[in-house]
């Protein structure tokens, strides 16, 4: 079985990956899981072993059924009323064009947000909620997310491009990516991975950490072939 396969059917399993970006993009590994899965436990792994942000990863497709906002797109039509906004504006950022960041989100039945069992309520019930709406029609999606949901809170979201791995190249495409072909609700949690010397871990140590841990580790180049070919 290929790697790719392997970690397909890891996902569907509900194990983490490793994915690697690009030596030229962020540089980095990230831990992806289906959020449906999601366990306090995957949270703690995360927060322990990873050590970067944890935060969800959703299609563009869901992001539209939410009518979610992008916070680059949120600051440009609130400056009037805040200028600081406008001297904020993300458009330095070295990896890529634009960013992916959203809006965070806590559930309402969380009390901080922050523990590992309020994050995995979060993100598992997001994911949830998501594939309970997929399937429905003539439903109120904004309702139904402000009645489980409050923002601001401590679970991040990142909204995958319309057209993935084609503009924009990052992990929140890759994870996208990857679930689609999977099969499974396109709705990842995921974090980067931090070494111990003040910069994200190693290729090459992220590699071994995924051989220790029988953990499947991908570079984006090969969900991108394979995503380019499934795609068509």
């Amino acid at each position: 079985m290929s790697t790719l396969n392997q970690a397909i059917s890891d996902l569907r399993q509900g194990k983490f990956i490793l994915v690697f970006d690009d030596d030229k993009r962020e540089n980095e590994t990230d831990f992806f899981i289906a959020s449906e899965f999601l366990t306090a436990s995957s949270i703690r792994t995360l927060r322990q072993d990873g050590g970067g942000l944890i935060f969800l990863m959703i299609s563009s497709e869901i992001g539209k059924s939410f009518q979610l906002p992008f916070l680059s797109d949120l600051f440009i039509h609130a400056e009037s009323e805040f200028p600081v906004l406008s001297q904020l504006i993300a458009d330095d950022i070295p990896y890529d064009s634009k960013s992916s960041f959203s809006i965070y989100i806590n559930h309402r039945e969380t009390f901080t947000g922050i523990t590992d069992e309020d994050r995995c309520l979060t993100m598992k019930r997001f994911a949830e909620l998501t594939k309970q709406l997929s399937s429905k029609k003539n439903v109120d999606n904004i309702k139904k997310l402000g009645d489980e949901f409050r923002s601001p809170g401590h679970v991040p979201i990142c909204i995958a491009s319309e057209k993935p791995l084609t503009t924009r190249f990052g992990h929140t495409e890759l994870a996208v990516s990857i679930l689609k072909m999977a099969g499974l609700n396109p709705v990842a949690s995921g974090c980067e991975i931090m070494g111990d010397n003040g910069k994200s871990l190693s290729k090459s140590k992220a590699r071994q950490y995924a051989k220790d841990h029988d953990l499947c580790f991908l570079e984006g180049k090969e969900i991108i072939e394979a995503w380019n070919k499934w795609s068509q």
